[in-house]
């Protein structure tokens, strides 16, 4: 929990331009892996050590939490590269590990290092919760907990005055937005019995998001599932009834997505900023919820549901394999030059064109990710209404750009729930490698 008293807002990251649109836009504390041993080693672009100062640095100037995810199983030929990523963590000032494996646990405590309990551990009862405190000051609670076990378990620790090796009090983490899966707490062999790629490895290939057969083994007869995804349950989503979380007691809240597009990680860390702060203030209300419900189903998403916490059974599924997201990045071009006397950023357009008035994303790895609507630009040193491609269009912007960065149009989709497909308004989507999806 933040020194205010607030939920802490955890974002993920997984790269730096992830990172710098959880910092700009509210995080308390980022989540992040290092090389191979996290459990998005193939899902997202994964940090080096040579980065771990970098974002060290970045997030201290903020005042925003560092935690190393180490998280996988581990086997013995991985315990020297633990000891370096820990050792390296420690040196960069890196504020804690999230460990599931004991010898992660035990090496992280034996150099110092704050230790948080993964949701792989599965923590469902107060005495397997006081058992981890001995070694960790913040634990993360099972995934399938209702909200009424989630409280009685908060209320325990307060009673019985669980307190983690800083002294503080254990602080109970919680899942509260992104994806699900059929596993148990993340726990999957799904994906290692089908293709040798080990989920527990960060190495899931998501064949539990894909259509299916069922044959009848004495007959032959097929059937296709064809109205429900029936492995892959729709993304959870907490916004509805965040406030009786808070009232749980829950000191952090986690946003999942260390494998998503850091326009995803500024506009769910925003939305949730918003109603943590509405809840501290009083302000929390319907009208409010319905405006972070507009927002956050802007970005990818399976569909939204409420998870384990209301009580709910699983069969909550997803229409389709991919986003149910209402809007949509195309590329466009990329940063060339800033010119900071005049605010002004410089990009060549290299795919589609560009109008007055198209809502525009610019992502960089110091940029974060940043949206805003199109008022006025000069095309080729001339003031215009549209860009086509090849041309060079200058913009007003009060953030610096970087030649690294690249600029998107943000199009709107209209989901065609019933039939299973997302279709893209005004733009012409045939040459896909321009088609920035998830």
């Amino acid at each position: 929990m933040t020194k205010s008293g607030k939920i802490e807002l955890m974002a993920p990251a997984g790269s730096f331009e992830s990172l710098q649109a959880a910092i700009d836009n509210g995080a308390d504390s980022v989540y992040f892996g290092v090389e191979q041993l996290n459990m998005r080693a193939r899902a997202s672009i994964n940090f080096t050590l040579e980065d771990l100062h970098e974002i060290s640095k970045r997030c201290k100037k903020a005042n925003v939490r560092t935690y190393l995810t180490l998280n996988t199983i581990v086997y013995d030929h991985d315990l020297s590269i633990i000891k370096t990523l820990i050792d390296k963590a420690k040196e960069a000032d890196i504020t804690a590990v999230i460990a599931m494996d004991q010898a992660v646990i035990a090496y992280a405590r034996q150099v110092g290092m704050e230790v948080h309990i993964s949701t792989q551990i599965n923590i469902t009862n107060i005495e397997t919760l006081k058992f981890y405190a001995m070694f960790a000051d913040t634990v993360v609670l099972s995934r399938e907990l209702s909200l009424g076990q989630v409280k009685k378990l908060i209320d325990e620790v307060r009673r019985q005055d669980v307190r983690g090796p800083s002294g503080r009090l254990v602080e109970v983490e919680v899942f509260g937005h992104g994806a699900l899966c059929m596993a148990v707490s993340g726990k999957c062999y799904m994906s290692l019995h089908t293709f040798n790629s080990s989920a527990n490895r960060g190495a899931c290939k998501q064949n539990c998001r894909k259509p299916y057969l069922v044959i009848d083994k004495e007959n032959g007869h097929e059937l296709e599932i064809d109205n429900e995804y029936i492995m892959s349950p729709k993304d959870l989503c907490t916004l509805e009834f965040l406030d009786e979380l808070s009232d749980a007691g829950i000191s952090v809240l986690k946003i999942e997505g260390r494998g998503r597009a850091p326009e995803y990680v500024a506009t769910t860390v925003k939305t949730y900023r918003e109603a943590i702060d509405a809840i501290e203030e009083g302000t929390f209300s319907k009208e409010k919820i319905d405006d972070w419900m507009n927002e956050i189903k802007k970005v990818y998403n399976r569909g939204f549901w409420g998870g384990y916490y209301l009580g709910r059974k699983l069969g909550e599924w997803s229409k389709t394999p991919g986003s149910q997201a209402t809007q949509k990045k195309v590329y466009i071009g990329k940063g060339m030059h800033y010119f900071p006397k005049a605010k002004i950023g410089e990009f060549s357009i290299l795919a589609y064109d560009l109008t007055i008035g198209d809502r525009i994303l610019i992502t960089g790895s110091t940029t974060g990710a940043k949206e805003l609507d199109l008022n006025e630009m000069f095309v080729n040193d001339e003031k215009k209404d549209k860009a086509l491609k090849g041309d060079s269009v200058t913009i007003p912007l009060d953030f610096r750009i970087r030649p690294s960065d690249k600029l998107y149009k943000i199009v709107k989709t209209v989901y065609a729930e019933e039939k299973n497909t997302v279709q893209v308004a005004t733009i012409d989507t045939t040459d896909e490698n321009h088609f920035c999806g998830e």
